[in-house]
């Protein structure tokens, strides 16, 4: 084992040892198992956030009760968040049957009304909604005035296309404004109430707050019976139902407030079974999978051993070094095999309510790391690397949620565990297959581009139609159709490079050239579209960034020095405008999303409200100073309660570097960012080692394969270094806010599972041999 591979290892180890110190230190934790409400027939009570032990509930949410033949029922209450019964949103009713509907203190006449469409007057005008579109007298409304270009392709599909194939479009009520879907009412906010296409009905639902009545009954205090009601949602909180007689048992099992002491003051009709926070406590299922991994991950390093264990000495009169191969055997199979069946148990035990255990979850994330040791070949710097970041980003997101009120917040170490057990056992399958000298063909190259490209652009309209900004089925399509892009790209360049060589300087050629870049460029152009419709700028950032990275990577691999230095120009004249517009000021900055961006951006103190998110940040790295809140480098801190910082939107994911900096400090935010230099210098390094490969092949294939690893790698690399880049800028005010997550820190599944690991896959598989 070389030196720096001994220091990466012992380096790993000591996160995975502060994380157990965390763990360890963790303060003594509360909650209910579960919660016993006794009523008798006719009786009833008023519940809320201290008899439910429900995160972001109010003081008094909900009414449970029994009718006089012992029924129970639950009734919301008005100006709270609507519980969720199952899977039916409280405060929300169909609009199949309806003959009127009043919002606030106008009343719309319903003409006709079905499960998919539903037709109103307000005395005035007729009005139709079918789901997708608002259409006054059989006419759509036009665009809103400050409408992205996004939503007006899809309002002008939806007007087109048949029912089956549009995206359901909420109509909302309120405001001042007859555009779009909005139906203006005076006197009413916007957003009062709307009707939204759920499960393929109609429903109409109001905001809690304004009154809102379908067909005489205000939705405000709508009730519903309990009767084979299976699950309860209360604020964040969620519960399973077990209605037994004169007794409703509510199991929490996702978000429950956590108390220091066994204690709480309760109604005479509410019982708490109380039940300690314990690391070792979760599903056995998930203790088996970690634990059968632990035990193939023995036998298999017990095979390495001899690759592992530094090489002896000669003996005596023998000038050449003995020779040690250590080819992976099915021990290493059956690891890789195992460790993606633990992840996978882990991930959905965690769909279904039930996470494992924090120590299993551990097992698992050091097994992961470990997987990355246990494969035959080189790590590389930007491997080593990527092995501490993931280290640091597993410490930081355990302490956050250990230190956190509710059990809430440990979701995102249980979820990164379990992705990076997946993936690293998908790399680890990867390296295995390349060990043995079978390098992939290009017709399989490009059948595996061609159904990850459709995958992804599938994902990406199902994200426009069906999804938001976060994504959609609880996936990001962005982030495989990235790493997608990368690869189609790549496979262009490296093949016009190959002409090149041979100097295929025919007619017909640029014909070529152009339809080898179609499919990257119709992806690029779809990827863009899909990318306009987040209100955020951060994406076409990102693009241009490996645009222009993979530019100059073929400008000097093909010789072409004036472009190179004409794109490197371009590259220093970019950066120069960040100083320019703050030299600029808030002046001229139009009245926009943008605008309004920029301005919270260059004067915060200005717009105290709008800017709280970088306000607040700035004052959680302040307190951080240079050596964390504790003095100490936040060693002494781990486990322990994270305090108000925790209140920071999105502290898990976009503003994770700032709770990293309050709670270790500025020095060491210093040495995480050498690391992250370090992991992409490590990748530029292999990107021209294996561009200088491939001018040394020997053949048009072996050639190929080399410029391809090498674009994939830059242009993987360019894209890492814009999420870092652009998380760094937000964070630290240098750039506007930005929505994207700091690679390797924040709590991203998406991210980690279809960008990160099959990069540093590609990154640590063996290259080809120019002599092959």
């Amino acid at each position: 084992m070389s030196r720096a591979r001994t220091v990466v290892v012992a380096l790993v180890a000591l996160l995975l040892a502060l994380q157990l110190l965390a763990i360890a230190r963790a303060p003594q934790a509360w909650q209910p198992a579960t919660i016993a409400i006794r009523l008798a027939p006719g009786a009833s009570v008023t519940l809320g956030r201290a008899e439910l032990a429900a995160v972001g509930a109010q003081a008094r949410h909900l009414q449970l009760a029994r009718d006089g033949a012992g029924r129970w029922s639950i009734r919301m209450l008005p100006d709270v968040r609507p519980p969720v019964v199952d899977d039916v949103r409280m405060g929300s009713v169909s609009v199949a049957g309806l003959r009127s509907i009043q919002v606030g203190a106008t009343v719309l006449q319903v003409t006709s009304a079905n499960a998919r469409a539903i037709a109103f007057s307000d005395g005035t005008r007729a009005w139709r909604y079918d789901g997708a579109t608002l259409y006054r007298d059989g006419a759509a409304l036009p665009a809103c005035p400050d409408a992205p270009m996004a939503r007006r392709m899809i309002a002008l599909w939806n007007r087109v296309a048949p029912a089956a194939l549009t995206a359901a479009r909420p109509l909302q009520f309120g405001g001042n404004l007859y555009c779009d879907n909005w139906l203006g009412l005076a006197d009413i906010a916007a957003g009062s109430a709307m009707l939204a296409r759920t499960d393929g009905t109609l429903r109409l639902a109001g905001d809690g707050v304004t009154p809102v009545l379908a067909d005489g009954a205000d939705l405000r205090t709508q009730a519903l019976p309990l009767a084979g009601a299976k699950g309860l949602t209360v604020g964040a909180t969620r519960y399973r139902l077990h209605a037994a007689g004169d007794v409703l048992t509510l199991t929490p099992h996702r978000r429950v407030a956590l108390f220091s002491v066994a204690e709480a003051a309760l109604p005479d009709q509410v019982t708490w079974q109380w039940q300690r926070r314990a690391p070792w406590q979760g599903s056995t299922l998930a203790w088996a999978g970690a634990l059968a991994w632990a035990g193939a991950l023995a036998a298999a390093a017990a095979l390495l051993a001899p690759w592992l264990l530094p090489s002896p000495l000669p003996a005596r009169g023998n000038i050449l070094r003995p020779t040690r191969k250590a080819p992976p055997g099915p021990a290493h199979w059956l690891a890789a095999a195992l460790l993606l069946a633990a992840g996978m148990v882990s991930l959905v035990l965690q769909r279904q309510g039930q996470p494992p255990a924090v120590l299993c979850s551990w097992l698992l994330a050091a097994a992961a790391l470990g997987a990355w040791l246990l494969a035959p070949g080189r790590l590389g710097l930007a491997g080593h690397g990527a092995l501490l970041l993931f280290g640091c980003g597993l410490l930081a997101q355990l302490d956050m949620g250990l230190g956190a009120p509710d059990t809430g917040w440990l979701r995102y170490y249980h979820k990164t565990a379990a992705l990076l057990a997946l993936g690293s056992a998908a790399a680890l399958a990867w390296r295995l297959w390349c060990s043995h000298g079978r390098p992939l063909a290009q017709r399989h190259v490009e059948f595996l581009l061609g159904v990850l490209a459709a995958g992804a652009l599938l994902l990406l309209a199902a994200q426009v139609l069906w999804g938001d900004e976060t994504g959609v089925f609880d996936l990001q399509p962005v982030e495989l159709a990235k790493l997608v892009l990368a690869g189609l790209t790549a496979h262009c360049l490296a093949l016009r490079l190959g002409w090149s060589d041979h100097g295929a300087a025919r007619p017909g050629l640029g014909a070529r050239w152009l339809r080898l870049l179609a499919p990257a460029l119709l992806f690029l152009a779809l990827l863009g579209v899909a990318l306009v419709q987040v209100d955020d700028y951060s994406p076409l950032i990102l693009l241009l960034l490996w645009a222009g990275a993979v530019a100059l990577a073929y400008a000097l691999a093909a010789g072409r020095r004036w472009s190179a230095a004409l794109l490197a120009m371009l590259a220093l004249a970019g950066s120069a405008a960040v100083p320019a517009l703050h030299a600029a000021g808030t002046d001229g900055l139009p009245a926009s999303f943008y605008g309004d961006r920029f301005q919270v951006w260059l004067a915060p103190a200005l717009h105290p409200h709008t800017g709280q998110q970088l306000l607040q940040g700035g004052s959680a790295i302040a307190q951080g100073g240079w050596l964390g809140t504790d003095g100490m480098l936040g060693l002494t801190t781990l486990g322990t309660g994270a305090g108000a910082v925790l209140a920071l939107p999105a502290v898990q994911d976009d503003f994770a570097p700032s709770l990293f900096l309050h709670r270790h400090g500025l020095l060491a935010g210093l040495l995480l960012w050498c690391v992250q230099a370090a992991v992409l210098a490590g990748l530029l390094g292999a990107a021209v080692q294996s561009a200088r490969a491939a001018t040394r092949a020997r053949g048009f294939r072996t050639a190929w394969r080399a410029r391809l690893r090498a674009f994939v790698l830059c242009g993987g690399g360019a894209f890492l270094a814009g999420h870092l880049l652009l998380s760094w800028g937000t964070n630290l005010a240098i750039v506007p806010v930005m929505g994207q997550p700091m690679s390797f820190l924040s709590a991203g599944g998406s991210h980690l599972l279809f960008f990160l690991l099959p990069l540093l896959g590609i990154h640590a598989a063996q290259p080809t041999p120019p002599q092959e």
